[in-house]
């Protein structure tokens, strides 16, 4: 009982330092960068759902389409959006869709041409034209593909800066 303890512990033990050399090696720098490009691209192709209320109507009607949740931090004192994001991050999570936190709302807000500040937005899929049965991914969300799953099973979600716009 106590070596397949041992064997257990060891195991884990070596998964955890494999998944943090990976991560180490893995370039995040531009990662800010990346996110821009991802959503410029998503709304030139009509995939960006922007706003708490048309993310929440679109994911309670086909949660399978959407591929990424952005949330940017809560302004203080906004208890009730705060509120409202923190279910639908949960939902997200439920439902296998990356949820990526960003710094800033006003950022987030200039990068999508809007006047008005949004602190989310939703990036659909993209599907192959045979019958929609499998996902085709950009670089950019590859590359956020790849960042989210490194830090999928992190006690805490990090917070990407968004480059100034």
């Amino acid at each position: 009982m106590v070596v397949e303890e041992t064997k257990i512990q060891t195991y884990q033990e070596e998964s955890m330092t494999l998944k943090s050399m990976a991560i180490n090696e893995m370039d995040y720098s531009r990662i800010g960068r990346t996110v821009r490009t991802a959503l410029v691209k998503a709304q030139s192709e009509s995939r960006l759902i922007v706003g708490l209320s048309a993310a929440v109507t679109v994911l309670s009607k086909a949660a399978e389409g959407t591929l990424f949740c952005l949330l940017a931090e809560p302004q203080d004192g906004d208890s009730a959006t705060h509120m409202h994001e923190v279910l639908l991050e949960a939902f997200c999570y439920e439902n296998d869709i990356y949820v990526i936190k960003v710094d800033c709302p006003i950022k987030l807000s200039r990068i999508l041409g809007k006047t008005s500040i949004e602190s989310c937005c939703l990036i659909q899929k993209t599907w192959t034209d045979d019958n929609n049965n499998e996902e085709l991914l950009n670089k950019p969300e590859t590359l956020l593909v790849d960042y989210c799953e490194a830090f999928w099973d992190a006690p805490t979600s990090t917070v990407i800066k968004l480059p100034n716009v």
